[in-house]
This record gives structure tokens, sequence and C-alpha cells, in this order.
């Protein structure tokens, strides 16, 4: 009785143990790669402003350099919207990849990039008028600014609308599929997490001993620890 009474624990302390194993693999990518807060934290040590100043310099001709300090300025002072914008966008596509949502929409409106424009085109040309502004009056001064604003953001939107039809078309293409998968993902989380919750409530039932059974869990995660934080220090 003993004997099988021991390989039943043995078996399922077995299976605890392989669990654990299948689970802290399962809880690793839930807490990252399917955690949106987790991946707004990793954009939000970016540098945005170095980033986009790289990618201004290479867009903006040369004689076009006051241009390109002026959208690095606002790209600098709108630093914390835009990573705000990028969180928003985040958690949409999230809720939408894990079936919260039905659709992938979002809107956001632009007019605060307007506004910093604006006013570092201001600045800038206040700074360092051009010569064509040589004794021009504060109208002509104002009325040039207003031109160069209007040439310079003929082709904003009022808002920047975010959809599935934004994504590539391939990305597009994938995203049924990638919507199952994560829904089977989160459905053998779970189940995991029962069936756990059912080998250590089986390991309690056969010991009905608390020291046994409690020496024996011990082990279980004891090992599994130990092996776990071994290939986290590898």
């Amino acid at each position: 009785m003993n004997f099988v009474k021991g390989l039943a624990v043995g078996l399922l302390s077995f299976l605890l143990f392989l669990s654990l194993s299948v689970f802290g693999l399962a809880l690793t990518l839930n807490q990252t790669l399917l955690n949106p807060d987790f991946v707004v934290a990793e954009v939000n040590k970016l540098d945005v402003s170095a980033l986009a100043q790289e990618m201004i310099g290479q867009q903006i001709p040369q004689e076009e350099e006051f241009m390109a300090e002026v959208l690095a300025d606002t790209v600098a002072d709108l630093e914390p919207w835009i990573k705000e914008q990028a969180s928003d966008i985040t958690h949409a596509s999230y809720d939408y990849l894990m079936g919260r949502s039905r659709s992938l929409s979002l809107v956001i409106p632009l007019e605060p990039v307007k506004d910093s424009l604006k006013d570092n085109l201001r600045q800038a040309i206040l700074q360092s008028p051009p010569p064509e502004l040589a004794g021009a009056s504060p109208a002509e001064i104002e009325q040039f600014i207003n031109e160069t604003f209007q040439e310079y953001t003929e082709d904003i939107p009022s808002t920047f609308e975010f959809d599935e039809n934004s994504l590539p078309t391939e990305v597009q293409a994938t995203l049924p599929q990638i919507r199952q998968a994560i829904g089977y993902f989160e459905i053998a989380y779970w189940g995991l997490i029962g069936f756990m919750l059912l080998l250590v409530l089986g390991i309690i039932l056969i010991n009905r001993n608390v020291k046994s059974t409690t020496r024996g869990l011990g082990i279980t995660f004891l090992s599994y620890g130990v092996l776990e934080y071994a290939g986290i220090f590898i």
C-alpha cells in the first residue's frame, strides 16, 4: 500500500515539476511580450528626441537646416505626448489582439503637434530672421510666419487614425492567426494553473499528512526554483 501511495505521490510530483517548468516559460511570456505595460515601459526607455532628430536630419535638405532645428525642438517638446500616444496605440493593439475589442481603431488629434511646431517656428524666425525680413514690420513678420507654417503643415491632417488598415498588408493577413494563437495561449495558461492546483490537491489527499506533504511539495518547488535560477543566471 505504501509503495502504491509513494508511486502515486512521486508521479504527481513529477507532473507538478514539469508543469512548473512549462508555467515558468508561459509566465515570462505573459509578463513580457503579451503585457502591454512591459512593452510601453521598454519603448519609454528610447530617446525619442535623438531618434527623431536623426531621422529629420536625413530627410531635411541642408538649405533648410533651420527647419530641421525647429522640428527637433518640436519633437523634444512633444516627447511626453508622443510616449502617451504610443502607449494608447500599444494598449489598443493588445486589446484587439487579445480579443477584448472586436476592431482596432484609435484617433489621435494632431493639434498639439501643429501648435508646438508653430511656436518653435516663430521663436526660430524671431531669433534669426531670414534676410528677406530685414526692416519688416511686426505684421509682415507675423504674416511670414503664418505663410511658412502653412507651407510646412498643409499635408498634416487634423487627426491621425490608426486601425487595421494602418498595418502592412502582410501583418493584416496574419492578424486572425495571431489573435487565435493568443486566445489558445490564454486558455492553456489558466488551464495549466488549474492543473497544477489539482496536482497539489491530489498530493495532499494521498499523503493525508501535513509534514510529509509540506516536505514533498517543498522539495518539488525548491528543485524547480534552483534549476530556474541557474538557467536565468547562465
